[in-house]
């Protein structure tokens, strides 16, 4: 792969909701210059990038590769959009920051993976709890053998914006709207929070999934469950158990109904040697362990942790050849045939499937 000088020219694609965390972090950052954004939708576009100082706007990917004065792109379309545009940046010879799913189906990951690993690319998938650092410091205690074998844990995801509207209300917005609809791409709660509780949950493991066990379930939300051109038909809540390829068995849910819970994580891992809790809540992270001799009286012991390099670093650092490019399109492609197997379990009614 060839190295790339400082800055890093980075394209935005995509210029929603969440682009605006992405140009935010690029920014900060000295090795790194966003110098165009990319968007259909040509009063968004306009918008994003005057408001992010943003010199060059297109209005189609292809007058954008045409352009070419970029060497990165962070991908922020909608998921269905992901593959086609992902192969044809890479094609095209740019590194990749794609966000989550990598795609709406593990052959299509799987193409997306092999294509950056046989054009020598940068290919990674924003999986952002990565960046909370009590999750890096569990998975490095896992992997000493702090807890010793795992043999259950439990992962929750909880987020309210269906019955709250701190994020805005869903029922008038398409940032929120689409996200309710297959129609438009979405995979639901399962696709679209459910990769994080997944990465989550085996990242701190340090194992994949063996097999799953998993239900959906999509709830009446609208007369008809339609809102405008949106079906309301995506699934809402999900839980799942899971046998790790460690041999743990555990439980793995999400859902968009924890009133009360704007967005928060919490994982619990139980070994034969002790205990661990990871948490992130109120957007504060927390690191818990019950080990050897403090076993004997339940004493659990908070674990200080310094902060961690973000994703949007790692990226920039991977693609100057200076770091690893994790979580990268391989493991995104991993994650996405544990998806695709719960879907499949939910359509079998719950029966337990190898991934």
């Amino acid at each position: 792969m060839a190295t790339i000088p400082t800055p890093v020219r980075i394209l935005i694609l995509g210029t929603g909701n969440m682009a605006r965390t992405h140009v935010e972090a690029f920014q900060a950052m000295p090795d790194a210059k966003v110098v165009a954004g990319v968007d259909r939708r040509p009063d968004m576009l306009a918008e994003f990038c005057d408001k992010y100082g943003i010199e060059n706007q297109f209005e189609s990917l292809e007058d954008a590769l045409a352009w070419g004065e970029f060497d990165a792109v962070a991908n922020v379309t909608p998921d269905a959009a992901h593959h086609p545009t992902t192969l044809l940046l890479l094609n095209a010879g740019k590194h990749v920051l794609c966000e989550k799913p990598l795609a709406t189906n593990a052959e299509d990951a799987q193409e997306m993976a092999d294509l950056a690993r046989e054009k020598d690319l940068i290919g990674m998938v924003n999986l952002s709890y990565r960046n909370v650092a009590v999750l890096q410091k569990a998975a490095e205690l896992v992997a000493s053998g702090a807890i010793g074998s795992i043999r259950h844990f439990e992962a929750t995801y909880l987020q309210s914006w269906l019955t709250q509207s701190v994020w805005g209300d869903w029922r008038t917005e398409s940032q929120w709207l689409w996200r309710l609809s297959t129609e438009h791409g979405s995979k639901g709660v399962l696709g679209d929070v459910g990769i994080h509780i997944l990465d989550y949950a085996t990242f701190a493991a340090g194992s994949p999934v063996r097999e799953v066990s998993c239900r959906l379930k999509t709830f009446d939300k609208a007369d008809g469950n339609r809102i405008g051109e949106y079906t309301l038909d995506a699934n809402d809540s999900f839980t799942l158990q899971a046998e790790l390829e460690n041999g743990a068995l555990g439980t793995i849910s999400a859902t968009r109904f924890a009133s009360g819970h704007i967005n928060d994580l919490r994982l619990k891992l139980y070994g034969d040697k002790g205990g661990m809790e990871v948490l992130f809540e109120k957007q504060k992270e927390s690191l818990r362990t019950c080990l050897g001799e403090d076993l004997a009286d339940e004493k659990w012991t908070e674990i200080a942790v310094d902060p961690v390099p973000t994703v949007y670093e790692r990226f920039v650092a991977a693609v100057q050849g200076q770091g690893k490019a994790e979580p990268s399109f391989d493991h995104g492609a991993a994650l996405q045939k544990t998806l695709d197997a719960a879907e499949r379990s939910d359509a079998a009614k719950g029966v337990f499937l190898k991934v």
